[in-house]
């Protein structure tokens, strides 16, 4: 898939713009979930945030991407779902969109268990947000308490996935305890670690 910046709206997909994605993936996302506008641009979804950690992902010697991490003050990684935080990811080296899709599946099948249907459904819908990347392009998720997940392609918006589970499964790859990086969860949340929790 061609790297762009036109953002991608899963949940309502224009018919004429993206008639493929409309089929396959526009009407699987719960009812339950609420309904809000996603931000354009990942400074204003992110505007009261802070960065609490950074860390370099290594892989058989390869640099793969730095991660920061974007919370607020007292942010609580063993209840991470229930804050809104973002996560991005600075490229440093070029990767396929659909790559990185399946790889992130890979991820969040060693956190939780993962129903066939939601293996599926996952997929097709990440495959569709995240692009083929080069050295330097930043892909940022925002995770919604109540929402789900938002992306956003070199800062501004791509799409979103409406699904509370997706979210808390996919920044899981980072966050949970179950991560296959601990000392990059380590490092990631150290400042939120050693900050007093808000009341």
């Amino acid at each position: 898939m061609p790297s762009t910046t036109r953002p991608l709206r899963l949940r309502r997909v224009h018919p004429a713009a993206a008639f493929l994605l409309a089929v396959t993936v526009a009407a699987w996302w719960p009812a339950t979930v609420q309904a809000t506008t996603p931000e354009p641009t990942a400074r204003a979804a992110l505007q009261d945030k802070q960065v609490l950690g950074n860390s370099r992902l290594r892989v058989w010697g390869f640099e793969v991407y730095d991660a920061s991490l974007w919370a607020s003050p007292g942010f609580d990684a063993k209840g991470y779902e229930q804050h809104r935080f973002g996560l991005e990811l600075n490229y440093l080296r070029s990767f396929k969109g659909r790559d990185i899709a399946e790889r992130s599946m890979d991820e969040m099948r060693g956190i939780a268990a993962i129903t066939p249907e939601q293996a599926t459904r996952w997929l097709a819908a990440m495959s569709a947000l995240f692009p083929d990347v080069q050295r330097g392009d930043r892909i940022t998720g925002v995770h919604v308490p109540g929402s789900g997940a938002r992306f956003y392609l070199n800062g501004r918006l791509r799409g979103e996935l409406a699904d509370e589970d997706f979210s808390r499964l996919f920044f899981g790859i980072w966050l949970s305890p179950k991560t296959s990086q601990p000392a990059m969860r380590a490092t990631l949340i150290q400042a939120a670690a050693a900050a007093p929790r808000t009341p």
